[in-house]
């Protein structure tokens, strides 16, 4: 029998972890001093910045209400972040004896900094209104007033407004140069940036849900991070995702999933009983009595939840920790199918379906959020129109006052139709709710300012 000796393409962990910044690929300053690494100053950049404060008034699930704190955009992405580290020092423990001697082992600690600055980012594309917002952009386009304007744009422009999606505008904040910024938006690190792109190729390879990492105004800038990061490519058009994208979409999953249990008790959406019993679920016999007894030490209801909680996502952590340690091959040959949550214990995931199964019928569907989703789509649907039409038409007398309320960095004067197109989708996107409320009131008429 001849025996095979084709050998795998994989990517490399020397050459992934990279703290090369866009924009800045000539300059390198040795003697800045301190002792943070690049990584630590991708996360710090961040935690400092407008957009990512702007994301405290942005919907995560719930509207926001008055009395009872539930998570926003802002705090959703602080847990992913601090999930997301401990995930990623879990998977650094493991791999880490594998590569003992490596010249470049050591890299592999800055994992949990990578992973971190990048789940700080992972929102940071998202319009108001959570997902909604997002899906009310592309209908505008596909099946709104937005459809009239479809022979003034490439075949791959058109794809990329019709299939608006959150995580290509998260990487086209990051890395943009918006009028008066420097070259590479935030200048962030290729690591980070690469670290945030779950879908990565064009939206002209969107699958049924759309998803797609990053829009033709910024595809080369893609092609090379990918190329010096030394990601496999799928094909011409597509590549294998950074290995590290796997811990932040895990981190993300993990949160988004356990705290929206948690914020449907506050909301009294779901009993305590019944969360309790949600929770619980996700352990054996042994445990749960543990965890029973635990609680009884407790009066509070709320507490008993936040214990659970965070034994549900310790749990999470290690199995899913466990999982990118034991496929790390596949994971880097590009080979590896689904998301590390999918190929967690049977237990786990039963635990994990019920939960999701739990807030598609009764959370997501509850009549407020419904409410705010129906709100929000008509309040993005006339800032598109009014908007679009100004830096269409700026010669009307409209359109020259509405223009004055732009934002300077958004180029309403590009000289393509797209460019002018994509800076009112900029503009939108960075709005928090109320900011967008508010701006539909005073174009709609129904708000005025005082004299």
């Amino acid at each position: 029998m001849k025996s095979d000796n084709t050998q795998v393409q994989t990517m490399q962990w020397a050459s992934l972890i990279s703290d090369e910044r866009l924009g800045l690929e000539h300059y390198r300053d040795e003697n800045r001093g301190g002792v943070r690494s690049e990584f630590e100053r991708d996360y710090d950049r961040l935690i400092f910045s407008s957009p990512f404060r702007r994301l405290q008034n942005k919907t995560q699930v719930f509207p926001l209400p008055d009395s009872i704190f539930v998570h926003n955009r802002l705090t959703h992405s602080l847990e992913v972040a601090c999930v997301g580290r401990s995930l990623s020092g879990e998977v650094a423990s493991r791999l880490l004896p594998r590569y003992q001697g490596e010249p470049w082992a050591d890299k592999l600690n800055a994992i949990g900094e990578i992973v971190a600055a990048a789940c700080l980012a992972h929102d940071l594309g998202n319009p108001p209104f959570g997902h909604s917002g997002e899906k009310t952009i592309g209908a505008y386009f596909a099946e709104g007033g937005g459809r009239v304007l479809r022979e003034h744009f490439t075949p791959e422009q058109w794809s990329d407004l019709v299939h608006f999606e959150g995580n290509a505008n998260s990487l086209r904040a990051l890395v943009h140069q918006f009028n008066g910024r420097r070259p590479g938006g935030f200048a962030m690190t290729y690591s980070t940036l690469a670290a945030i792109v779950k879908y990565p190729y064009s939206s002209r390879h969107a699958a049924d849900n759309g998803k797609f990492g990053f829009f033709t105004s910024e595809r080369e800038i893609f092609e090379r991070i990918a190329s010096h990061l030394g990601l496999l490519r799928v094909d011409t058009e597509r590549y294998c995702r950074h290995p590290l994208v796997y811990l932040v979409e895990a981190a993300d999953d993990i949160c988004y999933q356990v705290m929206d249990i948690e914020d449907g008790h506050k909301l009294k959406i779901i009993t305590t009983d019944e969360t309790l019993s949600l929770l619980l679920a996700f352990f054996d016999e042994k445990r749960r009595a543990h965890m029973r007894e635990v609680m009884n030490r407790v009066t509070d209801p709320n507490e008993k939840v936040v214990y659970l909680r965070s034994c549900v996502v310790g749990l999470l952590v290690r199995e899913c920790a466990d999982t990118f340690a034991a496929h790390e091959r596949d994971i880097l040959a590009g080979r590896f199918e689904g998301t590390l949550i999918d190929h967690i214990s049977p237990r786990a995931m039963a635990g994990y379906t019920a939960c999701s199964e739990l807030a598609r019928q009764r959370l997501y569907r509850a009549s407020y959020v419904v409410d705010v989703d129906l709100a929000g789509n008509r309040i993005i649907n006339l800032l598109l129109e009014k908007l679009i039409e100004a830096v269409m038409h700026p010669e009307r007398n409209y359109s020259q006052l509405l223009l004055t309320k732009f934002p300077q960095q958004y180029d309403i004067n590009a000289p393509t139709l797209f460019e002018k197109v994509q800076a009112v989708l900029d503009h939108i996107s960075a709005m928090t709710d109320v900011y967008a409320l508010n701006l539909y009131r005073r174009l709609d008429g129904i708000s005025i300012p005082m004299v």
